[in-house]
């Protein structure tokens, strides 16, 4: 009898992770958590290749009875919105799983860190915001730049950097009761310290309690369009360049009783050492496979499906040294304008780098580009591999100075 696997909240970010079973000749039964699709992923993806799909409408029993009926090996998360679910299941059905003890801990942004901050692990200092003098008050304690955004969320949706107390509170009113990208109402807010520092993601597979570093990126940031620390783009990093960022990120795993699947964290390597921005026990998504694949020819995806499918190979490999085979970059591009796009006039000169990779367009000819402030208006992101590290660093470099106005020809 062939294997099924139940994914909960397969989009086309994490549909790769789907197909990946499906090439190993699994059966895959998408779940989808919420009736309606959230508006950060625009529209369900082709259903052509699962076996079923069960659209949870809140009657958790009425779900459980609907995936029990395809006798899945194994119910695991395909996105962000999925985690809580996923746990869920799995636990009820009696199949490998993080449980449901510890399932608020790997989405609410507060109570992972105080998580953290019981199990003994360094964690920032937060506020969960319920009064406007407590967080001024607060902020005025911490001094600084602080850091205010929705408990739960993703993409730097509704993140807010605050340079005084005042800042702080109209970052509050602004999140509380907000809609996220996800379609969710932001029921809770969180103010956090600023880390200063270099912020890294690495991205890991369990299996059975042992984790696996598939691949690290360390961010290159920026402040523009009144935005503070965008993301510029991601640098591929060696594991034994940052030793003391694998040992934290799994003791975060182990803290969050992350046994089983992928796991996406932000740590922030400061003078005091590594500490958790924040962590998504799902993919990573973005394209960060494909390229985790090109720079050190591994991935989430089939150490994934290994953890599942193959828990004794895992066992057997995921302790062997990672390393990097060519330097690679994505680099985000941010618009500082908005309109109808006409073109990409420099885009030529890009691909001309010489460390060009190839172009994902999320805003095409025709369509409208926003201004970017966040992830999910990000208009392109640009692959640049090579294996030589400096001439990937020179063309990043091109690819930041050729992205401005003249980047972008719009009808507004």
């Amino acid at each position: 009898m062939s294997t099924t696997v139940a994914i909960v909240d397969v989009y086309a970010p994490t549909l790769p992770l789907a197909q990946a079973f499906m090439d190993e000749g699994v059966r895959v039964v998408r779940v989808q958590s919420t009736v309606d699709v959230p508006p950060a992923y625009r529209a369900r993806p082709d259903l052509s290749g699962f076996v079923a799909d069960i659209v949870h409408s809140g009657d958790f029993t009425a779900t459980r009875d609907a995936v029990a009926a395809h006798r899945p090996d194994f119910v695991i998360t395909g996105g962000e919105t999925g985690v809580e679910l996923a746990d869920r299941l799995s636990e009820t059905l009696g199949l490998p799983t993080n449980g449901s003890a510890l399932s608020a801990a790997r989405r609410d942004k507060f109570v992972q860190n105080e998580t953290l901050r019981t199990a003994g692990i360094r964690a920032t200092r937060q506020l969960l915001v319920s009064d406007e003098q407590k967080l001024r008050a607060w902020h005025g304690e911490i001094g600084g730049r602080v850091v205010v955004k929705p408990v739960r969320s993703a993409g730097n949706d509704g993140v807010r950097f605050c340079a005084t107390p005042e800042d702080s509170v109209a970052a509050y009113r602004e999140i509380q009761g907000s809609t996220n990208v996800f379609g969710q109402s932001n029921e809770a807010v969180v103010a956090q310290e600023y880390l200063v520092g270099s912020e890294y993601a690495v991205n890991t597979v369990s299996s059975h309690g042992r984790h696996r570093v598939t691949d690290i990126w360390q961010y290159a940031k920026m402040t523009v369009n009144g935005v503070v620390d965008r993301h510029a783009g991601v640098f591929s990093t060696p594991a034994a360049q940052v030793p003391e960022l694998i040992d934290y990120a799994c003791a975060v795993l182990d803290a969050l009783a992350v046994r089983h699947g992928p796991a996406h964290l932000e740590i922030m390597a400061t003078s005091d050492g590594p500490c958790l921005v924040e962590a998504g026990i799902r993919l990573c998504g973005g394209g960060a496979a494909y390229y985790a694949r090109l720079a050190g020819g591994e991935s989430q995806l089939e150490w994934t499906v290994d953890a599942y499918l193959h828990p004794r190979r895992f066992e057997q490999e995921y302790s062997r040294p990672h390393s990097i085979e060519q330097h690679v970059v994505m680099a985000y591009l941010t618009s500082p304008v908005e309109g109808v796009l006409e073109d990409y006039p420099l885009l030529d000169r890009v691909r001309a780098l010489p460390s060009f990779h190839q172009e994902h367009l999320s805003v095409r000819p025709g369509e409208h580009l926003p201004r970017t402030v966040d992830d999910c208006t990000e208009p392109l992101m640009v692959g640049l591999a090579h294996t030589v590290a400096q001439v990937v660093a020179d063309d990043f470099r091109a690819v930041n100075y050729l992205d401005g106005p003249g980047f972008y020809r719009v009808r507004t």
